[in-house]
């Protein structure tokens, strides 16, 4: 029941259950990594964390992001949004959504953005019922970088 289920800030003590989740979508994580992250999410001003929490299991988690660049002002981004399997289809996500969305309003952003994988057309549905629109496809392109501190003097910023 929906009713049973609250929307809450994400505390340090949620550590075990939001890497479990974030598991569960393909994302493994310790949750000795997931708490560092979400210690550092919870310091920045510019990120919110919020879980769905349900007879005391938290069942849910949404993570936004606020961002300014040169090319836009008032832009949020949704880093991660995850529902349990055997929680979804009871109006959980959509509720980590609104609550994502009053956060990113009361701080001066005009526009969400969200990226789902092409293979989660589920979740593509999901998004497109709350007003979400496609704007574009594109390709990502990722490189891993050496662990921090070990690249040379030889290219540093400064030096480029």
């Amino acid at each position: 029941m929906l009713d049973r289920v609250s929307i809450r800030l994400a505390t340090m003590d949620d550590c075990i259950a939001l890497a479990r989740l974030a598991e569960q979508l393909g994302y493994p994580a310790s949750p000795d990594s997931l708490a560092s992250r979400l210690d550092r999410a919870i310091a920045n001003a510019d990120h919110h964390v919020a879980v769905a929490q349900s007879d005391g299991e938290v069942v849910g988690w949404i993570h936004i992001i606020r961002d300014t660049s040169l090319l836009h002002d008032g832009h949020a981004e949704i880093a991660g949004l995850i529902v349990d399997p055997g929680s979804r289809n009871r109006g959980i996500g959509r509720r980590l959504m609104e609550s994502a969305e009053h956060w990113a309003g009361a701080h001066a952003c005009e526009v969400i953005t969200v990226r789902s994988n092409t293979i989660r057309t589920d979740a593509h549905r999901f998004y497109e019922s709350l007003g979400y629109s496609s704007t574009k496809t594109q390709h990502v392109f990722r490189k891993k970088l050496p662990a921090a501190g070990v690249h040379s003097i030889a290219t540093s910023p400064d030096r480029i």
